[in-house]
């Protein structure tokens, strides 16, 4: 009886701070499972050794901020068969979207010492910018089940069992108390794509956003009724700001909101 050949998965990092790369070395007991299935050929946060490509899962984690990475994604697409980003960064040109609303000229020299030697371009984008994503992961971090859930969907040749839905139901079902209607705190939970657990709202504060925007997210509704309880549009902007700028739901409400200042 012939053996299946193990898939090679590789992970790639561009701009981002490693955290969802973390959180698939955090999956532990899950991932030694998976990994028992797989070839981890290239995955420079845990390992030196490289197998050479192609490779038949790529985990993308980061967004596209410099000309060389611009290049660089393509030519991974061109060697995975199936390409899935992770992350805020990845699907949603993360925190350092923030420089999309402003000229980021003018941000260098604040922040490097020789901003001669800085080439970047001038906006963070996700990865399905520029190439065909297959899949994407949300979060900020990404939720470590729900990569382990997708893992084991490839492996067994089936689709991912990935929610939908948005943090208002994970409140719901874990019998939190609403923090908008309770204590009027603003909260991007009905707009927000679920993984996190509603973990900001069973502490009593309103959801960040950290997950992007859910599936049919009618964030200019929200906008209204934040706005109807006391919010001011710049605060409102803010919010649709923090984690997945680029998001083109939250990117556009937070300009919609930012030409009401």
């Amino acid at each position: 009886m012939a053996t299946r050949k193990k898939p090679k998965l590789a992970v790639w990092k561009f701009a981002s701070c490693d955290g969802c790369q973390l959180s698939l070395l955090d999956c532990e007991d899950e991932l030694l499972e998976v990994a028992g299935q797989v070839t981890i050929a290239y995955f420079p946060e845990a390992t030196r050794a490289v197998v050479r490509g192609p490779y038949d899962i790529s985990l993308v984690e980061g967004s596209i901020t410099t000309p060389h990475d611009a290049e660089r994604i393509h030519a991974i697409r061109r060697k995975s068969k199936l390409l899935v980003t992770i992350g805020a960064c990845a699907t949603a040109g993360g925190i350092q979207a923030l420089r999309n609303f402003g000229d980021v000229k003018e941000m260098i020299p604040l922040v490097y010492a020789h901003p001669e030697y800085i080439e970047t371009l001038r906006v963070s984008t996700p990865i399905s910018y520029h190439v065909p994503v297959d899949y994407e992961l949300h979060g900020c971090p990404i939720d470590k089940y729900q990569l382990v859930e997708l893992l084991s969907a490839y492996l067994n040749d089936r689709e991912p069992n990935i929610p939908g839905y948005t943090v208002c139901t994970e409140c719901k079902r874990r019998g939190t108390i609403c923090v908008m209607v309770a204590h009027g705190q603003p909260c991007l939970g009905p707009v927000t794509h679920a993984g996190c657990g509603a973990l900001c709202p069973a502490y009593n504060r309103g959801c960040y956003g950290c997950f992007g925007p859910g599936d049919g997210a009618n964030t200019e509704a929200l906008g209204r009724w934040l706005a109807s309880n006391g919010s001011q549009p710049r605060d409102v902007a803010r919010l649709f700001r923090t984690f997945t700028a680029a998001a083109r739901a939250f990117r556009r409400e937070s300009e919609a909101q930012e030409r009401d200042v």
